[in-house]
């Protein structure tokens, strides 16, 4: 018969003990651990806002990267596009010539044979035979005329399709680089909002006052008069932009990043300057600082990564950073590079 052993009193309290102080010892663990993790500060506002200027100045470097990345990138297409374009052409124009001294070879065959010399009329390469003065003797000077005609269509056919090869391989390596710049722009500005999400209440109010602009007022154009007529257009329209919104990569009309802005407001004054601060810079004349006038060109940091356009009064237009809006801004806000008249 089967037996049953049963737990003492003694044994069932002594479990129970024990389940108890494990359950204290996983609490006490937790909370130190909660303690610990409480321990670390948070970082100070002012940290936080040094922090976050940083990361905007290295997107805005990266953005200009992307820009210029994106630029490179659209040049290629079209310089490819153009190439395979000829290529289309160059290919038509030799089968013409083949087909057309084919038609020799030909009509010569039904009249009693082909002449060894002229087989080559049906080769793919005639470059070798062409190379050779004594073959050409035994070649009608017409015939000679449209075989060299055709030699020289090919080798153009085959350097235009070695120069679209490397157009595309570049293009590539330029789809590349605007992809990465892209993600390295996304990154910056995503740990950016994770510091600002840690502001809360007055701290992010006041961050939002000293950083975005509000309430800020349009400058006077008082002082010297615009460089010319199309500088005068170009203040005007970077005028009519304040208040749009930042947004990286983009050049107009609603929304515009640092050079993308000074590009759209000189279009729309009928110049064409670089989409690039950096190639800004180098699109017109250096003036001095104190000799700016509006509608200058006012590229800043030692690495040419933002502009902004000069408005009089000691003021500049730009597009700032992520989250700000196109605003005025005193001239020496940054350390300045150079300044560019277009």
């Amino acid at each position: 018969m089967a037996s049953h052993r049963r737990v003492s009193q003694s044994g069932l309290a002594g479990a129970t003990r024990a389940t108890v102080l494990s359950a204290a010892a996983v609490t006490a663990a937790a909370a130190l651990s909660a303690g610990a993790a409480s321990a670390v500060p948070a970082p100070a506002p002012a940290e936080v806002t040094s922090r976050v200027d940083a990361l905007y100045e290295q997107a805005e470097k990266a953005t200009e990267q992307f820009n210029g990345a994106n630029e490179r990138a659209r040049r290629l297409r079209a310089d490819v596009a153009a190439l395979q374009d000829r290529v289309a052409r160059g290919q038509e124009h030799v089968n013409r010539l083949r087909g057309r001294l084919g038609a020799v070879a030909s009509a010569q065959y039904r009249s009693g044979g082909l002449d060894p010399s002229l087989k080559l009329l049906l080769s793919e390469d005639p470059a070798h035979y062409l190379d050779k003065a004594a073959a050409l003797d035994r070649i009608h000077g017409r015939q000679a005329g449209e075989l060299r005609e055709l030699q020289g269509a090919q080798r153009g056919l085959e350097q235009e399709r070695r120069e679209a090869t490397g157009k595309l391989a570049a293009l590539e390596a330029s789809r590349q680089d605007v992809v990465r710049h892209k993600k390295d722009v996304e990154g910056k500005l995503a740990s950016a909002r994770r510091l600002l999400n840690s502001l809360t209440g007055a701290d992010r109010a006041a961050y939002d006052r000293a950083n975005r602009g509000v309430g800020r007022s349009l400058p006077d154009l008082s002082g010297p008069s615009p460089a010319s007529g199309r500088a005068g257009a170009a203040v005007q329209a970077v005028r009519g932009a304040i208040g749009a919104p930042y947004a990286w990569g983009r050049s107009g009309p609603s929304a515009f990043d640092c050079s993308g802005l000074m590009q759209w407001a000189y279009a729309r004054a009928g110049v064409s300057i670089p989409r690039t601060s950096q190639a800004q810079r180098g699109a017109g004349r250096q003036v001095q600082v104190s000799q700016a006038r509006p509608g200058d060109l006012v590229i800043y940091r030692d690495d040419a990564s933002h502009v902004g356009m000069y408005v009089g009064n000691g003021q500049v237009v730009h597009a700032p950073y992520p989250g700000a809006r196109v605003r005025s801004d005193p001239v020496g806000m940054m350390p300045i590079s150079s300044v560019t008249r277009p």
